[in-house]
């Protein structure tokens, strides 16, 4: 039977499809197997189901000779070298589109969290400050009728904009070069233009070595004062340091973030000691359904190539 190393506990209904035809281990942590154990791991390995807090790197990979599919359960696959498996005819997938919806619908609770400063008023309450109403106890800014940037345009950005039709917002995208699809969605702007323009700004772009650190003191610079940032893409696209200087400067109302740089951030970081910063532990997609497709999209993609069938969700040519 083929084997196959998967790198932590994910839903069951994942690692109960492949277990019917292969025989598994799987490293039950609670956090990431270190180096060592990723060489150990992988030795006799056929396939390899990995998270995105693994570093899949050349070295973990040419220690792997039977090695036959990378199913990394994520939609981005930045921490796998694709290039090193696709010499050595490594097969690596992803899963695309299990997590689109729930996605956009974190980037929103995030969004109106931080406008509508929900996390304050919780402490608010929790701390017995709470005495009466009062007319400008916790003011935020409207997101009916807003202008909304969203840098990227890919399966979230665009559920994100659909959604924003039904807040009446006016809604701008960058990408490198427009879509002409996307027209009834959303209109195409430089991104400095958005910055400019945009009440709130979400982002939905991929990490590249463009991206990192697209958003910088310079960018920041350039947004509307009272402006939200809200980051469910990756942390590295905007600078930590740029962005704590705007909010604790009160250059920016607010931001809610997903994805931090690093991730996680450390107890004692500065953003964390800001009222008007909201951080959670990279869990836009923790859905159960979500979270269990993804499961079986993995167990499907590595199953196909362990049968020699294309993969479903291939991300490179081996």
């Amino acid at each position: 039977m083929p084997r196959v190393y998967v790198t932590r506990q994910i839903p069951r209904a994942g690692l109960d499809l492949l277990a019917q035809s292969c025989e598994l281990e799987v490293w039950d942590g609670a956090l990431p197997p270190g180096r060592k154990e990723l060489l150990r791991g992988v030795t006799e390995a056929d396939a390899l189901v990995s998270l995105l807090t693994d570093a899949i790197t050349d070295e973990i990979i040419a220690a792997a000779p039977h090695l036959k599919v990378i199913a990394n359960y994520a939609v981005g696959y930045e921490n796998v070298d694709v290039a090193a498996a696709s010499e050595r005819g490594i097969v690596v997938t992803n899963t695309p589109d299990a997590l689109t919806e729930t996605t956009a619908d974190f980037a929103w609770a995030l969004m109106l969290a931080a406008a509508r400063r929900i996390p304050e008023g919780i402490e608010y309450v929790r701390a017995g400050r709470w005495r009466t109403w009062g007319p400008e106890l916790l003011l935020g800014p409207d997101v009916w009728g807003a202008t909304l940037g969203l840098v990227g345009l890919g399966r979230i950005g665009s559920a994100v904009a659909r959604r924003a039709q039904g807040f009446g917002m006016s809604v701008l995208y960058h990408t490198p070069s427009p879509h002409p699809e996307a027209q009834d969605l959303a209109a195409w702007a430089e991104l400095d233009d958005l910055l400019a323009r945009a009440d709130f700004v979400s982002i939905h772009t991929p990490l590249t070595p463009k991206t990192r650190g697209l958003i910088d003191t310079r960018r920041l610079a350039l947004m509307k004062p009272g402006a939200v940032l809200v980051n469910t893409a990756r942390g590295p696209v905007v600078d930590s340091t740029a962005l704590y200087d705007a909010l604790h400067a009160g250059k920016l109302f607010a931001a809610g973030l997903d994805v931090t740089d690093p991730e996680p951030l450390p107890a004692d970081h500065p953003l964390l000691s800001l009222p008007n910063c909201i951080v959670v532990p990279h869990i836009a997609s923790a859905s159960y359904a979500t979270r269990e497709r993804m499961a079986v999209m993995c167990a499907r993609n590595a199953l196909a190539v362990l049968r020699g069938e294309p993969a479903p969700n291939a991300v490179n040519e081996a």
